[in-house]
């Protein structure tokens, strides 16, 4: 059945919004409305209604028909005799000096693609859809180091092992299509590094005497221990950059970046000697 409701609002943009806008309201919805990921009651006709707006909001010719006449050149023209029955896809437009063939208006065969088609299409075939034989899944739990550096790893279907290669830059919930079966991977967290996307965020703690004094400091990255350098007056949460330093990007070779975030320690105790120390410090500031 086909929506009522005005295509913008289905979408949630303004009718100033432009195709890139559109089509990125329309993957938001589709990915949080799609059956196979959300199992709400309403999920198909929700997901039915948003590919509805986005094929004619997400086609020049008809989103300017859509502006022009409304849900009119969708209706079977209400009481127009020449309507087909009670198929909202395939009536006629009722304009004066006559009919106008919804064919006419927007070429072609006339009427709205399966919607599981349309969202295969739009995102790759990410999700099986509601319209294809479900294959098994797995999911495969893997260290961080391999999803950044791949590896390989073996799995048993139906009787048989197969080798299962992980692409450097995998990540959690990364997929991976065979012709028997999907694996998509979960990624054991790192004790040292943080991921966000392809950057990856490492907390370093140093002595508050190093970071007024400066120095070296040993810090990880994804390729082993690098030695950086401390300025004097280095200030807590600091962020130092390495550019390309981060995780390869799983369908290229470019890296993302590395954050190195400083920590600084101060001490909870001090000594006599200490503290005059400081109060010193504190007379010549």
């Amino acid at each position: 059945m086909a929506t009522t409701r005005d295509y913008y609002d289905v979408l949630g943009v303004s009718k100033s919004a432009t195709a890139a806008e559109i089509k990125s309201a329309y993957r938001k919805l589709a990915l949080k409305w799609h059956p196979d990921r959300n199992k709400e009651a309403q999920a198909s006709e929700k997901f039915k209604e948003i590919n509805e707006a986005y094929e004619v909001l997400g086609n020049p010719e008809k989103k300017s028909k859509f502006d022009q006449f409304g849900h009119a050149a969708f209706n079977n023209g209400g009481g127009n005799p020449g309507g087909r029955g009670g198929n909202p896809f395939g009536g006629y437009y009722q304009q004066t000096g006559g009919n106008v063939n919804f064919e006419d208006l927007f070429g072609g065969a006339g009427g709205f693609s399966d919607p599981f088609d349309i969202f295969s299409s739009f995102f790759g075939g990410g999700f099986g859809g509601q319209r294809q034989a479900q294959k098994p899944h797995y999911s495969l739990k893997i260290d961080f180091d391999d999803a950044v550096h791949g590896a390989e790893k073996s799995i048993v279907h139906q009787g048989k092992e197969y080798t299962i290669k992980i692409p450097a830059g995998a990540n959690e919930g990364t997929q991976i299509r065979y012709t028997d079966f999907d694996i998509s991977f979960d990624v054991r967290p790192s004790k040292i590094f943080k991921r966000e996307g392809d950057d990856i965020i490492v907390d370093q703690e140093i002595p508050f005497t190093l970071a007024m004094l400066g120095g070296d400091v040993e810090v990880p990255t994804l390729d082993g221990d690098l030695k950086l350098k401390v300025r004097p007056g280095t200030q807590p949460e600091t962020t130092v950059r390495l550019t390309g330093k981060g995780v390869k990007h799983v369908q290229g070779n470019q890296h993302g970046d590395l954050y190195i975030r400083y920590k600084i320690i101060f001490p909870t105790r001090l000594s006599g000697k200490q503290k005059d120390l400081l109060k010193k410090f504190e007379e010549l500031s």
